[in-house]
């Protein structure tokens, strides 16, 4: 949570034009091996606006992209730099970066987590609603790292979460558990399930980064899992939806449900800088 209220604060500052050098002279290396376009632009542009220098590294011009251990790659940027962001595949590369690393490392996006959108997501929620008390959250689509880490940050917060999905996408097991024995989680297959009584809605594409060779078996299973005019009537009447983008629409959302709902899923793309500016401040100064 005192994640979240730095970020409102960071927010408030940039928006009343007030100056802050939290991390002046501080220097963040991003690494890429997912390309991306919230997530460099935001990182970049927060470090920037917090007296930082933020360095593009990607994996194609490092040597980690031509085999270096992950361990040395560590080991040397450690002592060039005062803080990490890796977009990567593995969360095993994550993990090992703070393993032998000296400084901390963020977690911009791998196959298994997304913690800095779900951050975004969060404070989008609690400006729009107010407060987290006695919300029901709904995630419709494939079990990936959104659907994991949505888990893990709903439960956390006290909100019920409930994730429609086709058999064989479900999200990670050892969430699914965790959550199970912490909060309160329904995992169904039924779309129309899911939805009913949510305050806020959560869809994302059926096929992400680095899965485009799945893209037609998926098209066939994901058929229906949609968030569309009819069935978002069976969500409460003042319903937020969300989407961590970008947005295939008429896949896994209708063209007229996401501009019903633009100002919310862009409101909750900007979150990502003032959310990212906050777990860089909390981490690096």
């Amino acid at each position: 949570m005192s994640i979240l209220n730095l970020a409102d604060q960071l927010k408030y500052e940039r928006n009343h034009g007030i100056a802050n050098n939290s991390l002046k002279g501080k220097k963040l290396g991003m690494i890429f091996q997912k390309s991306s376009t919230r997530t460099r632009v935001s990182f970049e542009t927060g470090i920037y606006e917090l007296g930082g220098y933020g360095l593009f590294l990607s994996s194609h011009d490092l040597q980690i992209g031509r085999g270096e251990p992950v361990e040395d790659t560590a080991r040397v940027l450690s002592r060039y730099l005062d803080g990490i962001m890796i977009r990567t595949f593995a969360q095993k590369e994550v993990e090992d970066l703070a393993k032998y690393g000296s400084i901390p490392v963020i977690n911009g996006l791998t196959d298994y987590a997304h913690p800095c959108q779900v951050l975004a997501d969060l404070m989008t929620i609690r400006e729009y609603k107010g407060s987290f008390k006695g919300l029901k959250m709904t995630y419709v689509g494939d079990g990936n790292n959104m659907a994991n880490s949505l888990i893990a940050g709903a439960v956390k917060l006290n909100m019920e979460i409930a994730v429609a999905c086709p058999k064989g996408y479900e999200p990670d097991a050892k969430i699914v558990e965790w959550a199970h024995n912490n909060g309160k989680l329904t995992i169904t297959e039924s779309v129309d399930e899911a939805i009913a009584g949510a305050d806020v809605l959560y869809t994302d594409v059926w096929a992400s980064m680095g899965m485009e060779s799945e893209k037609a078996v998926r098209e066939h299973d994901f058929k229906g899992y949609q968030i569309n005019s009819v069935n978002i009537k069976l969500a409460k009447g003042d319903v937020m939806v969300m989407h961590c983008l970008p947005a295939h629409r008429g896949e896994e959302i209708t063209a007229d449900v996401f501009e019903a709902h633009a100002n919310e899923i862009f409101d909750e793309a900007e979150n990502r800088l003032h959310a990212q500016k906050a777990v860089m401040v909390k981490l690096m100064k």
